[in-house]
């Protein structure tokens, strides 16, 4: 009775939040309290003291912490949020799609240029 797939547990395992969630985080102390709720303390490293918001990480202490904070991947993590996401009107006009609701405009000379084919 063991997990038939290891690779996708593993996967799992290492899901972090994503920047979007984070994002929302740090403009929202309302969100982030109701993630940390979700969280029970005694499951936590140092019953959830120490926490990095930037990169959703809990620590054993603050050592850890400020050490963390001095590393390339916080660093990392922190440009990354400072980058405007994209919004659906740019991802719509990456791909070609429209949201004028308008067609390809077509020249008045397009008509002319059809050849009638004899029968």
């Amino acid at each position: 009775m063991g997990v038939t797939n290891k690779r996708t547990l593993s996967k799992t395992r290492r899901k972090t939040r994503d920047l979007d969630q984070i994002k929302a985080d740090l403009h929202s102390p309302k969100h982030l309290a109701q993630y940390k709720a979700t969280k029970a303390p005694e499951d936590l490293p140092d019953l959830g003291k120490w926490y990095c918001t930037e990169c959703a990480k809990w620590f054993e202490s603050e050592v850890n912490l400020v050490v963390h904070r001095k590393g390339k991947p916080h660093k990392r993590r922190v440009k990354q949020l400072r980058e405007e996401p994209y919004t659906q009107k740019e991802a719509e006009a990456a791909i070609g799609l429209r949201t004028d609701n308008q067609g390809p405009e077509r020249s008045e000379g397009a008509a002319d240029n059809e050849i009638t084919m004899a029968t």
